[in-house]
């Protein structure tokens, strides 16, 4: 293994964890902002109100975009697991 090689697999890796992190993430972000907006509107001073909204988002994206990241990570283990040998050397 070279250096380069392991360096690019790492990279492979950690975009593919990028990947998979960046719906919820995204999500996340989307819902704080809102209430954030709500909150700033109203005067309503409440740091446990943006938990709920959040939570809700999150799972929902995680339910929404399960499909596709299963097809992401099954791709880079088959990936991982075909090329085994020829990483070996």
């Amino acid at each position: 293994m070279t250096p380069e090689f392991v360096t690019g697999f790492f990279v492979q890796a950690i975009k593919t964890a990028m990947l998979l992190a960046a719906p919820m993430l995204l999500m996340g972000l989307i819902a704080g902002v809102l209430v954030s907006m709500f909150q700033a509107a109203t005067q309503i001073n409440e740091m446990t109100l943006v938990f709920v909204p959040k939570m809700l988002c999150v799972s929902l994206a995680l339910l929404f975009f399960f499909p596709w990241m299963l097809q992401i990570i099954i791709g880079f283990t088959q990936n991982l697991f075909i090329n085994l040998p020829s990483y070996i050397r």
